[in-house]
């Protein structure tokens, strides 16, 4: 593999027929979990396509005429000529041998493939997911000389990544955005010793047997095991929902706030998240009409009081949304009144839900025993119904679920799986 720069661009498009160009930026968390897989696709692929990197910020012009705004992203050549998808953020090792397999004759993939050796990584203790309680507890095993393996489909930092600010983690006087405190906790667990497995595709978890299979190829196998896999939004169920997800219907105001600058968006819910996010988003908007299916609010009260003084808010108590429509650039949500049972139409610019949470629990084989919630039942030392196997953060059934006591749940894990591996 040769890092180049973007004088050197052209001679190496021309030079080879089939190129993949990474761009990359320092102190970037997805070009690090993206480095050892493009290294390792150089050495199995570099004999029929070129592999280079640049460095992103020191070559702003050839960035700017690719249209590159972000580290890493995955350019595919071909003759000259861009092909394919262009892949960005956190990249999968699936994703990249699928445009590499592209540029390729069948023959050639099928030979390609047949070197790809099963590998096995033994190890002490996998931790399943990378958000606050999985890194918690992979730095609490790590400090303890305790052979650790974090495992995680995304990047690390589960929910919190995408949380504009954190004003309540102890420590941080000032407000800390959500990304920067993710990053402090997966560097603290890398100095500690943990091994990160990040951004990989997970195809196979054997809770008996202790072991989770990545990548199609790697088989981590474990003494012990931690489920750390968070939880995400819960979905309406509600005509339009799917078809609308991402085309104006949205689950994160970090993400796509920016978006709606001085228009009008509908939030969906009337709880923390929902109310809290309300604020970041009423930066950003000229108006907010929060929907909610109570006759109050039941966020923290601070949270209620700034919602309820906020000029450019406006509740709809005991309304439920019953379809999302599009209509030409904006969309449509349609309300019914509980109390009436009326319904009417909102005309909006973009849609927010926040209707709660459900456990990530896809990956993981049914056989734990799980609340009426679907949510996992342990322990006072986070045990689950499994010998070995242990859970903690937002998957687990509990009343309360936030940063801190995330990570109290990964604490207490890593202290009992470290006592019963020594």
């Amino acid at each position: 593999m040769k890092e180049i720069d973007q004088n050197e661009f052209e001679q190496e498009l021309n030079a080879h027929k089939n190129l993949v160009l990474d761009f990359y930026s320092t102190e970037c968390p997805p070009c690090e979990a993206l480095a050892p897989k493009f290294e390792a696709l150089d050495e199995l692929y570099g004999n029929d396509i070129r592999f280079v990197k640049i460095f992103r910020q020191g070559n702003r012009e050839l960035a700017e005429k690719l249209g590159v705004r972000s580290s890493p992203t995955l350019l595919f050549f071909q003759d000259g000529t861009q092909v394919g998808e262009v892949l960005r953020g956190g990249i999968r090792r699936s994703d990249i041998m699928r445009q590499l397999d592209a540029l390729l004759p069948g023959k050639r993939v099928k030979e390609i493939r047949s070197k790809i050796k099963p590998e096995v990584i033994d190890t002490e203790a996998i931790v399943l997911g990378g958000g606050p309680a999985g890194l918690a507890a992979a730095i609490y095993l790590a400090q303890a000389r305790v052979d650790t393996v974090v495992v995680d489909p995304m990047l690390p930092g589960g929910q919190v990544a995408t949380t504009h600010q954190v004003s309540n983690y102890p420590g941080f006087v000032d407000p800390i955005p959500g990304y920067m405190l993710s990053h402090y906790m997966a560097e603290q667990a890398k100095v500690a010793g943990a091994r990160m497995k990040v951004a990989v595709e997970v195809s196979g978890v054997d809770l008996e047997k202790k072991q989770v299979e990545v990548d199609g190829y790697q088989t981590i196998r474990g003494k012990t095991l931690l489920i750390a896999t968070g939880a995400s939004p819960r979905y309406l169920g509600v005509e339009g929902e799917q078809e609308f997800y991402g085309k104006g219907i949205s689950y994160c105001a970090t993400c796509d706030a920016k978006y709606y600058h001085d228009k009008e968006v509908v939030i969906i819910g009337g709880g923390n998240t929902a109310v809290e996010e309300s604020e970041f988003i009423s930066k950003f908007v000229k108006k907010i009409t929060m929907v909610q299916q109570l006759p109050h609010l039941t966020a923290n009260k601070a949270a209620q009081e700034k919602a309820m003084a906020d000029p450019k808010i406006e509740i709809l108590y005991s309304h439920e949304p019953r379809g999302f429509y599009r209509e030409g650039d904006k969309m449509g949500v349609r309300v019914e009144d509980l109390d009436s049972g009326e319904t009417k139409m909102l005309h909006t610019d973009g849609v927010f839900v926040f209707v709660g949470m459900k456990p990530n629990l896809d990956l993981v084989p049914g056989d734990l025993d799980t609340d009426d919630w679907g949510y996992l039942k342990v322990d006072s030392e986070m045990r689950t119904s499994i010998p070995g196997v242990f859970a903690a953060g937002d998957v687990v059934s509990k009343p309360i679920r936030q940063i801190t006591t995330a990570v109290s749940d990964g604490t207490i894990a890593s202290i009992v799986m470290a006592r019963e591996l020594q």
